[in-house]
């Protein structure tokens, strides 16, 4: 399986870029499914692209996919249903794919975004400082990690024991928060900021 196939961020993406399926049902709902909650569809539990049940664990999260669902009109648009498209992808790629995507959040913590920093002008650096450095105070306790910062765009290799912490971190995760941090650690450059808001350090917005 190349990079790309393993990343749920990519997957999703090209999913979005295919055409788009007619909305098939009248209605959705969430309902108790084997140890969790699954979304059903008139009646039906509705399946991933793998045709695994999409079923979770909380039923917060599974009335959440139940609205995104019912936002539909009458085609249903993947790019319309990010919560959707994590648990499509930790389902049918990142429960079989642990170690490959863990890999991939560490390998984006070598070159984290946020240790990277301008040379100027000096509205940028500040503002670089203002948002950023509270998520490297975080890492050293959370994460028992110190990261090195860097100057402009070149290279700064992080130490073993910094990547190892981002690695120990990862593990006691379940594929849907692992998913869920993939994405983020995809979308922002920054496997650090998605650790810092699976831990809650930070919000949503302040994360985007």
């Amino acid at each position: 399986m190349s990079e790309e196939d393993r990343n749920p961020m990519r997957a999703a993406q090209r999913l979005a870029r295919s055409a788009l399926p007619k909305r098939f049902y009248q209605k959705a709902a969430a309902a108790p499914y084997e140890a969790g909650y699954a979304v059903f569809l008139d009646g039906r539990v509705a399946k991933t692209p793998a045709r695994r049940p999409i079923a979770v664990g909380e039923a917060r999260l599974a009335k959440a996919l139940v609205a995104e669902w019912d936002a539909q009109q009458s085609e249903i648009n993947p790019g319309a249903m990010p919560l959707t498209r994590i648990v499509n992808a930790a389902i049918d790629r990142v429960a079989g794919e642990r170690d490959a995507v863990g890999a991939e959040i560490v390998k984006y913590a070598g070159s984290d975004l946020v240790c990277y920093r301008a040379d100027g002008p000096a509205t940028l650096t500040t503002a670089q400082e203002k948002a950023w450095a509270p998520i490297l105070a975080w890492a050293y306790p959370a994460l028992g990690a110190r990261f090195v910062l860097a100057e402009g765009v070149v290279h700064v290799a992080q130490s073993p024991g910094a990547l190892a912490a981002v690695e120990r971190a990862l593990t006691p995760l379940d594929a849907l928060r692992l998913a869920a941090i993939s994405t983020v650690t995809t979308l922002t450059g920054s496997a650090l900021i998605a650790l810092a808001l699976a831990d809650g350090e930070l919000s949503a917005d302040a994360a985007w």
